[in-house]
């Protein structure tokens, strides 16, 4: 018999990147009284990572749980950038009801959009929280009227257009159903939260029933698989049999050796959990995302929206530069091939497939953020690897026409740089659907653009608009191939021999374009060392030194000045980079080079290349 479980709530926070979720947590984690009166907690605390911390964005969904007048609160912070969409799409799996924060400035933005569809196909019941509203340039009623609009444009049904608006600002812990009144702490939005989402409902006399929504690794104890509790109870050594909804050849009996729930930022263990309840259950070896809990007797998996599938990749190659292996602790291919399946254990929409050579994985993902972040971790970890030039995935449709990864790009820039956007963007492939204003004097343009359009955009698109300019992506589905578009207008400056860069070669060199390293800086041939203004590549000889002559000593040189190097960081290298190109990554340096570091070998490839195409 089906029932509800009164004292748990089951709730997601989403929301576009920035608008507030993760400090929105930390409030209500603070006031549900989680942390000791005088326990020193840091700022953003679900944001456990190093890079999420850097950043300031929300990569991998994280539970937690608060308790208020003796019900538990079950919150899952989701992330709100689009290439981490896959973590969304999975843990709105999990609740029965979503939190959608808006910054009472910036309003409704594409994010909010794309998080907000999710939950209203899955038919969720939504709070609005307008965060922020302690800016001074805070607009809260008319953000109102924006949310609704979008409701209405994504079809919501007349109970979700009926949903509760709270106002808060997270940075001071207030919340208020009503903007006439002040108030100073979060009691509005809880109180909220027990009256309007809904308790979950499950038949706690069934067999077990716990769709496995997110995945979580520990080194110590394996693969992690959290999920919430549907149907009947679930209990520490309980015989259970994993099916998939996906997968109907999928049958395979387990034991339920640990169990754990959500007590604040904690894992505690528990002998049984009921109907309602978000479990992590350890010491099932080969358990996946979408896989589905059940008593041995019945054997009955859950529906599972499937993943979103990748729409770039790029190959993670074993380093072979005359520098390869002398500032990474793990720079074999086994190293590379172990991390990178290891990295399969917690993230969804990452693929890796093996190549023809066994110095090469092809590892395909979200975006461009997506592949970053893990080449950023594997960094910090002590790996030493290349990285090529990331390229979009195609597809076919039935009469075997050429189909790419599409998207919608927003973009709000100061209007006098929006003629520059707009011709930049044409050139690469993108149609202007919508044109607007937006808040404080910008312009606000909406593209529809080839994925790829987009890959090595983001720097120029700043330089064009002084870093002004704000621009936010959602993938749009497939569409026909646009045609070819060239990349990259600058050619590189390349070093001519190995050995270390000194003041007298860079002085000659850097007339030629702009660097990308100064003196004492240790290069090979093949290396790129800065850009060449103009199409062509050149090489150079930075290692040069000045002759010395019976008049002058060849140490003569102090007075030559050189232009500050211009210092690539990891996104700016990976946009920069070209096809023929690849990224050595270490944990102590980035350094762009060609794929083939020969000159002769180099040219004969490249005329090769021009031959084939002339045909």
């Amino acid at each position: 018999m089906i029932q509800k479980r009164e004292d748990v709530r089951n709730v997601a926070i989403i929301a576009h990147v920035d608008h507030g979720k993760t400090t929105l947590v930390d409030e209500l984690l603070k006031q549900s009284g989680v942390f000791r009166e005088n326990q020193e907690v840091a700022e953003r605390v679900m944001d456990s990572n190093d890079i999420e911390r850097e950043r300031g964005i929300t990569i991998l969904s994280k539970n937690t749980a608060v308790m208020y007048k003796g019900t538990k609160i079950n919150i899952i912070d989701t992330p709100g950038h689009a290439d981490f969409g896959g973590e969304v799409e999975r843990v709105l799996k999990m609740v029965n009801g979503v939190i959608l924060v808006v910054d009472a400035f910036e309003g409704a933005m594409p994010q909010t959009k794309f998080v907000l569809r999710k939950a209203l196909e899955l038919k969720l019941p939504v709070i609005v929280c307008i965060n922020k509203i302690d800016r001074p340039e805070a607009r809260p009623d008319e953000v109102i009227d924006e949310v609704l609009e979008l409701f209405l444009e994504l079809d919501a049904d007349d109970s979700q257009l009926d949903c509760p608006f709270v106002f808060a600002s997270a940075k001071t812990g207030s919340a208020t159903l009503d903007l006439a009144n002040d108030n100073d702490n979060m009691i509005p939005l809880f109180e909220t939260i027990l009256d309007y989402i809904p308790a979950p409902e499950g038949d706690p006399e069934a067999g077990t029933q716990i769709l496995i929504s997110t995945i979580d690794y520990n080194e110590y104890v394996g693969r992690i698989g959290v999920g919430k509790v549907d149907n009947g109870v679930v209990k520490v050594n309980q015989d259970a049999i994993i099916v998939n909804a996906h997968d109907p050849e999928k049958s395979r009996k387990v034991k339920v050796s640990k169990l754990y729930e959500y007590d604040g930022l904690d894992k505690v263990s528990v002998t049984e959990a009921g109907i309602g309840s978000i479990v992590a259950i350890s010491g099932i070896s080969d358990i996946h995302i979408g896989d589905t809990i059940c008593d041995v007797d019945h054997p009955q998996p859950i529906s599972f929206q499937k993943i979103s599938e990748p729409t770039i990749a790029m190959n993670f190659i074993v380093n072979d530069s005359p520098l390869a292996g002398q500032e990474g602790k793990y720079v074999t291919s086994r190293h590379l091939r172990e991390r990178l399946f290891r990295e399969l254990n917690t993230d969804v929409s990452l693929r890796v497939e093996e190549t023809e050579t066994t110095e090469a994985f092809k590892v395909s993902g979200r975006g461009e953020l997506h592949l970053s972040v893990l080449i950023e971790n594997m960094r910090r970890e002590g790996y030493e690897f290349a990285v090529s030039k990331a390229e979009v995935l195609y597809h076919s449709d039935e009469d075997g026409k050429k189909l790419e990864p599409m998207e919608l790009a927003y973009i709000d820039v100061p209007e006098e740089f929006s003629g520059s956007v707009i011709e930049k963007l044409s050139q690469r492939k993108g149609e202007l659907i919508n044109m607007g204003t937006a808040n404080g004097g910008y312009s606000r343009l909406e593209f529809s653009i080839p994925a790829r359009g987009l890959i090595g955009y983001r720097g120029e698109f700043m330089t064009d608009t002084r870093g002004n300019g704000i621009i936010n992506t959602v993938f749009n589905g497939y569409a026909a191939f646009r045609g070819e578009i060239s990349y990259r207008k600058q050619g590189s400056l390349i070093a001519y021999e190995t050995g270390e860069s000194v003041t007298y070669g860079l002085y000659n060199a850097q007339e030629r374009g702009n660097l990308f390293i100064g003196a004492g800086e240790r290069v090979y041939a093949g290396m790129i060392i800065g850009e060449n203004p103009k199409s062509e590549d050149i090489e150079l000889n930075v290692c040069k030194k000045k002759q010395m002559t019976n008049t002058r000593s060849s140490g003569a040189d102090e007075a030559l000045k050189l232009t500050p190097p211009k210092v690539l960081s990891l996104e700016q290298a990976l946009e920069f980079i070209g096809t023929d190109e690849l990224l050595e990554v270490t944990p102590k340096n980035l350094r762009i080079r060609k794929k083939i570091l020969d000159p002769t070998l180099r040219k004969r490839a490249q005329m090769s290349a021009q031959s084939k195409n002339m045909k």
